[in-house]
């Protein structure tokens, strides 16, 4: 049965889109800038892996290959029940963006030695793959003890707050 029309006003549903992978470390060795969300071009047998929930981007990034941005050690473990047509855990996977977008992120990694970061890999409400990437600075050592005090003071800051006020 097809979804009722929507009618002019309403707005659409909000639904969440299913994280797979996070990198958490990523804001603790970066500074962040820009987020963009990219697709992946991906085999069968690596969609199918990741609609389990089966995957890593820890150690991924992204890399610029003439003049496509391409995912790199990103691993997506094999299909059980795929057989010998299973895929490459770590292959490079290339991602899809607009050609202003690719251009961007090329020019902001030859010109101001930026790094392309994958923040987040997540299903959207369609059930395709989506990888949220980032322009990063790397941290020096003191950034990220600056960092850590600042985490560790709010956390102290919140736990007298609700000990006595």
């Amino acid at each position: 049965m097809a979804p009722a029309p929507k009618k002019s006003g309403e707005k659409a549903p909000i639904t969440k889109a299913k994280t797979i992978a996070e990198n958490r470390r990523a804001r603790f060795d970066y500074f962040l800038e820009d987020n963009l969300e990219a697709g992946i071009m991906l085999l069968g047998t690596e969609i199918k892996a990741l609609r389990m929930g089966r995957a890593n981007i820890a150690e991924s990034y992204a890399a610029v290959e003439g003049r496509e941005i391409v995912l790199i050690n990103a691993d997506i473990p094999p299909y059980a029940q795929a057989n010998r047509f299973n895929h490459e855990p770590r292959r490079p996977r290339k991602l899809l963006l607009h050609r202003k977008q690719i251009d961007r992120l090329i020019g902001a990694v030859q010109k101001d030695g930026q790094t392309i970061i994958p923040i987040r890999l997540y299903l959207n409400d369609d059930g395709k793959a989506k990888l949220e990437i980032a322009l990063a600075k790397g941290k020096k050592l003191h950034d990220k003890r600056e960092a850590s005090a600042d985490r560790d003071w709010a956390r102290d800051k919140a736990r007298l707050m609700r000990d006595k006020g």
